[in-house]
């Protein structure tokens, strides 16, 4: 049996950290087995669905490595789910209902204020002919449920363990609209039936979703793939992740200057077993995943985290594999530039920055004009090299008496114009002896 997953967003936005764990925990179950990986654009909403947001999310699942093997278009397969649904009313498990969106909220509520749950009552049944008819005259569109056995259907989550669902406390779904489009259920079992999909790896809001399409797809004679529900992502706190930190779209956090293997790394790694650490590759990620390093509380996702992780990604990447982003970024000034700054980057654009201190005019910082003259004339002749620092300032330190803060912070405020920043023993030999007596001299150098 060939493995298959799938990943099934919705063009009708941009692509969500949410939407793009579970995507990246379908690649990496489909790495890990050897599963084929497909893209499967839910674009059932005609209205609301665009080109430009579909074109964004392969763009985003490519800069993450989230690289599918097929892909299917569900505004393709129309035919496929009108044969179904007329499968399903042939078995008499489809059938028309003809209440109004104000007619059933009205029930809702009575059934609230009775304190029963607000499950329909399947009054379409019991309508005669006669009543279809005069609704239909009326010209009123029927909105077509399927009918749930009212048994419980269990089956095992790769995740969560035994699940149960007991379908007499659901309603009957609405599978088809009044204006005949397809809501997202038998769509979905429909595309997983007939492309073969032998795993749904998705987020726990599904759970009891499972119980009703674990009907269907026994109502359409298919088999039932196995099921994995991840929970849910949430804010730091524990809060609902999109009302509290905004849309956190995979595009924003690009444009910030996210690497696609930190995001990667802490998206696989938030509420599971492992530690939350850098991994350099995608492949490391697969060959760590197992469902049953998942935990069941909600995987809290924190923007302050994930820059962490960007950073220790950075302090740990040699030259080669940073030198094409440097160059992007204005700053490739070569390897011994990269490992001086490296230990101070959050971003890898940080880099620009510090590219500017040392190679371009800067306006010093001067906060003891007579302590950086004494230092002007203690400088080494070229060429500098990594004891260069080391040997002047404790020539200042000699000539002044000064030490500790007082010898180092007046010489870097002057030589870089910041209080903090990398090393200078690496970063002096960078800014070289003209710019140094320049800036020491309080002019711009």
């Amino acid at each position: 049996m060939t493995l298959r997953v799938r990943f099934a967003p919705s063009p009708t936005g941009r692509l969500h950290v949410g939407n793009a764990r579970t995507a990246l925990i379908n690649m990496l179950f489909a790495r890990k087995t050897g599963a084929k990986f497909l893209l499967r654009i839910d674009d059932t909403d005609l209205a609301r669905s665009t080109a430009d947001n579909e074109a964004a999310i392969e763009r985003d699942l490519a800069w993450l490595g989230c690289v599918w093997d097929e892909k299917e278009s569900q505004s393709a397969r129309f035919p496929l789910y009108r044969q179904a649904a007329e499968k399903l009313r042939e078995a008499g498990l489809l059938y028309p209902c003809f209440e109004t969106e104000e007619e059933l909220e009205r029930r809702r509520r009575i059934a609230l204020s009775r304190g029963r749950p607000p499950v329909y009552d399947r009054a379409a049944l019991r309508l005669s002919p006669a009543e279809r008819a005069e609704f239909e005259a009326e010209g009123r569109a029927p909105h077509w449920r399927f009918k749930l056995s009212g048994t419980v259907r269990v089956f095992e989550d790769l995740i969560r363990g035994r699940q149960a669902i007991d379908t007499a406390a659901l309603s009957d779904p609405v599978l088809i609209r009044a204006d005949g489009t397809f809501l997202y259920t038998l769509p979905s079992v429909v595309d997983d039936a007939e492309l073969a999909v032998s795993h749904i790896i998705r987020g726990e809001d599904h759970v009891t979703n499972s119980g009703v399409q674990i009907e269907i797809f026994e109502a359409l004679g298919a088999a039932i793939p196995a099921m994995a529900h991840t929970p849910l992502l949430a804010d730091i706190e524990g809060g609902k992740l999109s009302k509290r930190l905004g849309s956190l779209s995979i595009e924003d956090l690009r444009d910030e200057g996210i690497e696609p293997i930190a995001l990667c790394s802490l998206l696989a790694k938030i509420g599971t077993s492992d530690p939350v650490e850098p991994r350099p590759d995608l492949g490391t990620l697969a060959a760590e995943f197992d469902f049953s390093k998942i935990g069941r509380a909600p995987a809290r996702f924190d923007e302050d985290e994930l820059l962490l992780v960007n950073a220790r990604l950075l302090h740990g990447l040699d030259y080669a594999a940073v030198r094409a982003g440097l160059a992007q970024a204005g700053a490739d000034l070569g390897a011994e530039f990269w490992h001086a700054v490296r230990p101070n980057l959050e971003l890898l654009r940080d880099a620009a920055d510090w590219a500017v201190i040392v190679s371009e005019p800067l306006a010093p910082v001067i906060s003891d004009p007579e302590f950086c003259a004494q230092a002007t004339a203690l400088l080494p002749a070229e060429p500098w090299g990594p004891e260069s620092w080391r040997s002047f300032t404790d020539a200042v330190k000699t000539q002044t008496g000064a030490k500790g803060k007082a010898l180092f912070l007046p010489l870097r405020l002057a030589l870089t114009s910041r209080e903090h920043g990398p090393d200078m023993g690496a970063l002096f030999p960078l800014i070289g002896r003209a710019r140094a007596v320049a800036r020491l001299m309080g002019e711009v150098g």
